[in-house]
């Protein structure tokens, strides 16, 4: 017999979504990882530097999940309880957590990096990023790409037209190049997405704010209730995820 959607709503919103943590949805959601696997690339690139700089890593999963980090290694946060977290997984390995706004500037002097990371930035500020990087360092990260699991956002919102244009990576490519940066790769791919019940759509858009801005079970219970009743007699809820992978490079 399947769960109520009272109950599942009851469960979802009860669960605590710190951090960057997704194994709540193990079961409940499935979403497709791009092929170049970032966290094995970025865990290589971090031991082969001196000095790295993660931005907005979170409450640090990605980070922490490297079995080797440099000598100096530092990662920033905005969200408090993000912060505490990730400053409790990070500090035993020798990571130093920096609260920051992820406003411009970094709180970081010119030249100061060898490598920076990041994983799904909010917004990547391009000229801090040259400016903080040592001549000859690298940006590696993974971006959320233009229009990700729209579906479910204009299942809410309605069309967003305007906003599927946003995270291009083409237009990254031009930003990167703008502040003095060489982009040396660039990679999109499209993936599947699948949400088996109403609990794990409403974990995901408590946890990814910007989805939905302002969700609230309340505000859109009916349409949460009508999904619920579409999912249990379709199947899944079907998305679309894109990812880029940009890698780009501080002339010597």
């Amino acid at each position: 017999m399947s769960r109520t959607f009272e109950d599942l709503v009851a469960e979802a919103e009860s669960v605590s979504v710190d951090g960057w943590d997704f194994s709540w949805l193990d079961g409940r959601a499935i979403e497709q990882r791009p092929s170049w696997g970032y966290q094995r690339l970025m865990a290589a690139r971090l031991g082969t530097v001196e000095s790295a700089l993660d931005i907005q890593t979170g409450g640090g999963e990605v980070l922490a999940g490297a079995p080797k980090l440099p000598r100096t290694m530092v990662a920033t946060e905005s969200w408090p309880p993000n912060i505490a977290k990730a400053t409790q997984l990070l500090h035993p390995l020798g990571a130093v957590v920096v609260a920051d706004s992820d406003e411009p500037p970094l709180p970081f002097a010119d030249n100061a990096f060898d490598l920076i990371t990041s994983r799904h930035p909010v917004r990547a500020w391009w000229a801090e990023i040259a400016r903080v990087l040592r001549p000859g360092g690298s940006y590696l990260s993974q971006h959320v790409g233009p229009a990700s699991v729209f579906e479910l956002v204009e299942y809410f919102l309605g069309p967003q037209p305007e906003a599927r244009k946003g995270r291009d990576p083409e237009e990254a490519r031009k930003e990167a190049q703008a502040a003095g940066l060489e982009v040396v790769d660039l990679r999109l791919e499209q993936l599947r997405t699948e949400f088996n019940d109403i609990g794990a759509v409403i974990y995901f858009l408590r946890k990814v704010i910007w989805m939905v801005p302002g969700f609230t079970v309340e505000q859109y219970r009916g349409q949460l209730r009508e999904l619920h009743e579409q999912i249990e007699a379709d199947g899944p809820f079907l998305a679309t995820t894109t990812r880029f992978l940009i890698e780009a490079r501080k002339p010597i």
